[in-house]
């Protein structure tokens, strides 16, 4: 079970701050249905080849700042 819950407006926030500092991760490894936080997970540290802490780290980070660019 993921230890992260996403909203979808939250998503759509976080994903571009992913997207700014992962730029190359495609929309398709972006890609993220509510419910789904565990598949996201998953996908990410496939792709950025990190571990599973640092991965949930950087997601819970974004959440936190939502309203700032930074993550």
């Amino acid at each position: 079970m993921a230890e992260i819950s996403i909203s979808k407006d939250d998503w759509e926030r976080l994903k571009l701050k992913v997207k700014r500092k992962y730029r190359e991760l495609s929309e398709e490894d972006l890609a993220y249905t509510p419910g789904e936080e565990e598949a996201l997970i998953q996908k990410l540290m496939s792709r950025l080849r990190r571990n599973r802490e640092y991965v949930v780290f950087t997601l819970k980070k974004g959440l936190i700042n939502i309203d700032n660019n930074l993550l």
